[in-house]
């Protein structure tokens, strides 16, 4: 009855991969982890921390998922619970989801030398999927972790368990990645682009939090102002600092009205740039700006007010704004010149009609008050201004919260509630102006920005989201009127975040972060981290994912190497990569000879002190011989006789021999007698 216990407790359990190799295995693939969260449905990433922590739970055990009726079962779960998760099964979340999933049972399941392999390399692939969801380089940093870690999980396989210092796998895992970097950068560098850049968005970005749209409503801005979303970035090539004055960033011209809700035109009509006297007119003032600008599915584009030159692949759109030809589903690095100088100073027929139209359902209080400015003073800038005094005697506010207004409570913002954030106040501006027989527009963009003083760029975040007005003036054209600013002074000067801690600090205004957080941020060790984070980030974007076939073609250009073809550039490559490979193997073949030859060398200064003793090696006679012949004769040293005998074996005849056993080789032999004591 015993034997039969025994029997069938071997028979359910089997043998165990050894820990430390299944440590650096685990520890890799948690760093997959990070750009699972985010991306793919909760459930997938937990299951997969689940299952590597059950495995380190059966693992001492014996245990392991082994029936294969039980994974059939559990992998149609999973393929339900994708759907359910998704509605579908196809996609890129949908794929790396089966992916992860098929991989968190392959962990419960494995036991064999076979299986850990087919782990290391499913996590490998799982290193590539992470790229696919995000190349954020936060992300990229845990992938090449990952990566590392699992060429170093394998390195301790093979070497086995045996007990002894950690750092020797991981000490070779450095080496072999050291040694594949130039290599690497060759390919980068040389390797004929497919696509574009590295840079790729595979996710559907419509279902992403956008900051910026083409509809103006109550509370479309509002709802941005917690999101640190990068939406562009922005150098200025001519200057190291920022531009004086506030940076309005402009995005697209609205002109359709409907009281508290605006809209741009569905397909934006070309205009031509400006001539070339009104160009020289503005060079002045011209700011030069080379924009990065994050992937969002849609066209818009973003320039200093205003931009003057026609991009490739864009349109300068009526109203002054950049228009992109295709939609933007990756990062787009472009160079823009824009100066406030430019305007036009003709009002076309059918744009005035457009710039005045309102809509019959704006109520009779509202529609007075205009009148009202129009009566007292007829000069369209006296309208403006009588307007800007009504928003700044009667007690608005600006607000993070203003409640949710709709699009006919223009009279409840003006006469009732009177708090709102910058669309309330750009939209009922707007509209006011229009009931005044001024024409007038809204345009929407971002404001201000962080200026990153160790980088030289300006950061514009999706919080940053801001609308102004725009009123045709006879004598200047169309002319930019925040109307924001009156209510809340020094907003243009300043990011939303930094205009809130300021505000916060004097208890101006009351934001959703706490005194702690807030002095946190403000101190002077986090900014000089968040900087140097941020510069890293922005060359990350610019100089490898941002390395596309435009950037290698001017790279090419000037090592004297573009404009060959593709073939010659691949010959070109395969030359020398085989150029490096043979120039490594002939070093290492050179240290290994070098090592051997001094290994041989010691070895006859050795005999040659035996021989002293008494006892000469023969000719043809090999140190194995030898070591016994000779501990035979000299039994008194025959244990160190022994001992060098086998070091210099394992030096002479081992495919690698490392330095320290080299260095103990040479004390041993200096240590031997040459002479009877």
């Amino acid at each position: 009855m015993s034997r039969s216990t025994t029997s069938t407790s071997r028979s359910n359990r089997d043998r165990k991969i050894p820990r430390r190799p299944l440590l650096w295995l685990a520890a890799a693939l948690l760093f997959t982890v990070p750009p699972m969260f985010g991306s793919l449905a909760t459930w997938v990433p937990c299951l997969f921390l689940l299952a590597l922590a059950l495995k380190f739970w059966m693992e001492p055990r014996g245990y392991r998922l082994r029936f294969a009726t039980l994974k059939l079962v559990l992998a149609a779960v999973a393929l339900f619970a994708i759907f359910a998760s998704y509605g579908s099964l196809h996609g890129v979340e949908q794929g790396v989801s089966l992916l992860v999933v098929l991989m968190s049972l392959k962990v419960l399941e494995a036991h064999t030398a076979r299986e850990f392999q087919v782990m290391v390399m499913i996590g490998w692939v799982l290193c590539l999927c992470g790229f696919f969801l995000s190349q954020d380089f936060a992300i990229a940093l845990c992938l090449l972790t990952a990566f590392a870690l699992l060429l170093v999980a394998l390195v301790q396989f093979h070497r086995g368990s045996s007990p002894g210092p950690f750092w020797p796998p991981l000490g070779t895992a450095c080496k072999l990645l050291v040694q594949a970097a130039p290599l690497t950068a060759l390919l980068f560098l040389l390797f004929p682009r497919i696509n574009s850049s590295f840079g790729f968005q595979i996710r559907d970005l419509r279902s992403a939090e956008l900051g910026f749209s083409d509809r103006l409503s109550p509370g479309s801005i509002t709802s941005l102002t917690d999101s640190s979303t990068v939406a562009f970035r922005a150098e200025f090539p001519d200057n190291r600092t920022r531009p004086p004055g506030p940076m309005y960033w402009r995005g697209v011209v609205m002109w359709h009205c409907e009281g508290m809700e605006w809209r741009a035109p569905y397909a934006p009509v070309a205009i031509s740039p400006p001539n070339q006297g009104t160009r020289q007119s503005a060079s002045g003032h011209a700011i030069r700006q080379r924009i990065t600008i994050a992937p969002h599915d849609a066209r818009w584009m973003f320039a200093l007010d205003r931009p003057f030159e026609v991009l490739p692949k864009a349109m300068l759109a009526r109203g002054n704004y950049l228009w992109s030809a295709q939609p933007i589903r990756k990062a787009r690095r472009y160079e823009v010149i824009s100066s406030p100088q430019i305007s036009e100073m003709k009002l076309q027929p059918r744009e005035r009609r457009e710039a005045l139209d309102v809509p019959a359902s704006i109520s009779p209080a509202v529609r007075e008050l205009a009148q009202s400015w129009t009566a007292q003073n007829s000069n369209p800038r006296a309208i403006v201004n009588s307007a800007l005094q009504f928003f700044r005697a009667q007690g608005f506010r600006y607000s993070l919260s203003p409640g949710e207004y709709k699009k006919n409570d223009l009279e409840q913002f003006l006469f009732h509630r009177r708090v709102g954030f910058c669309e309330h106040y750009a939209a009922s501006f707007a509209t006011l102006m229009r009931l005044a027989a001024v024409p007038a527009r809204v345009v929407a963009g971002y404001l201000g920005g962080e200026y990153n003083d160790l980088g030289g760029f300006v950061l514009v975040r999706q919080s940053d989201a801001h609308a102004w007005c725009e009123v045709w003036l006879p004598d200047s054209g169309w002319t930019r009127v925040d109307p924001t600013t009156v209510v809340a002074p020094g907003r243009a000067s300043l990011d939303l975040n930094s205009f809130l801690a300021r505000n916060a600090a004097t208890g101006e205004l009351n934001t959703r972060q706490s005194a702690f957080v807030a002095e946190l941020f403000r101190s002077a060790i986090f900014t000089n981290v968040r900087l140097a984070w941020e510069t890293l980030n922005y060359e990350w974007d610019t100089r490898l994912l941002g390395f596309d076939a435009d950037v290698q073609e001017v790279f090419l250009d000037s090592i004297g190497i573009a404009n060959r073809g593709p073939l010659f550039l691949v010959v070109e490559i395969l030359i020398v990569a085989v150029a490096l490979l043979l120039t490594y193997a002939g070093w290492m073949q050179l240290r290994t000879r070098s090592r051997r030859d001094r290994a041989k060398g010691l070895y006859d200064r050795f005999c040659r002190k035996i021989a002293r003793l008494g006892v000469r090696r023969d000719p043809w006679e090999g140190p194995s011989d030898f070591s016994r012949r000779a501990a035979q004769s000299l039994p008194d040293e025959a244990e160190r006789i022994r001992e060098i005998s086998n070091i210099y074996i394992a030096l002479r005849y081992a495919p690698e021999s490392t330095a320290i056993l080299l260095d103990r080789f040479a004390k041993d032999v200096s240590a031997f007698p040459s002479h009877s004591g």
